[in-house]
């Protein structure tokens, strides 16, 4: 079993920075493709962002590339989203997720284990 644990959310005013981190126990976690989730209110949960094992590949959403930027730590057993110049339509839940399944365009789709999540709250 693999545990996934948020932290870093918080209210950030537009325009600004917040870092989250995901501390992930259990299995081997170096051999999980690890990802980003979120879902705003009233709305499903939607893809974010995705990075191998190694973090030699990752994946965006079209709507936080170039300002967001996903980075593990293997050693650390964490994965980290930073997310600059924040918009009111970033406020959201956000999950950390893990997957088995290697890396491929399923990612996108949904992965095997999720966080509990932490709340991104930006203004408008």
């Amino acid at each position: 079993q693999v545990q996934l644990v948020e932290s870093g959310g918080g209210l950030v005013q537009a325009g600004g920075s917040l870092s989250l981190s995901c501390l992930v126990s259990g299995r081997t976690y170096s051999d999980y493709v690890m990802g980003w989730f979120r879902q705003a209110p009233g709305k499903e949960r939607e893809f974010v962002v995705a990075i191998s094992w190694g973090g030699g590949s990752t994946a965006y959403a079209d709507s936080v590339k170039g300002r967001f930027t996903v980075s593990r730590d293997n050693a650390k057993n964490t994965v980290y989203l930073q997310m600059n110049s924040l918009k009111p339509e970033d406020t959201a839940i956000y999950y950390c997720a893990a997957s088995s399944k290697g890396w491929g365009p399923h990612v996108v789709r949904g992965m095997e284990y999720w966080g509990k999540g932490t709340l991104v709250t930006v203004p408008s």
